[in-house]
């Protein structure tokens, strides 16, 4: 089961991820992390990934929504802290050529 805890810190809102993200995993953690970003007015969201030890397809996904509704609100999408599993998934899914990656394995 995946987890997420999110913290506020001015315009930034970092959303720590932990356990392994599937097709219901994301869906869930969609419903907790959409309506967050839709409540406040955030430059910035970060993904932390350093908690996250299983991620499919799902999470490219994942990623990629959130990416796109902070896109459209003006703010812009981080990834931080993946392991070199997950970093291989994002360099191989073109992830990296969308949002920006900081701190965990380089990828």
């Amino acid at each position: 089961m995946a987890e997420c805890r999110l913290e506020q810190s001015g315009r930034v809102l970092v959303v720590y991820l932990s356990g392994e993200i599937d097709h219901h995993e994301a869906a869930r953690l969609r419903g907790q992390i959409d309506p967050r970003i839709l409540s406040g007015d955030f430059a910035r969201v970060v993904l932390d990934f350093s908690g996250v030890t299983f991620m499919d397809s799902s999470g490219i996904g994942l990623i990629l929504g959130r990416y796109r509704l902070l896109r459209d609100l003006g703010g812009t999408l981080a990834v931080q802290g993946a392991d070199p599993q997950v970093s291989r998934l994002l360099r191989l899914s073109g992830i990296t050529d969308l949002v920006v990656l900081e701190g965990g394995a380089k990828v």
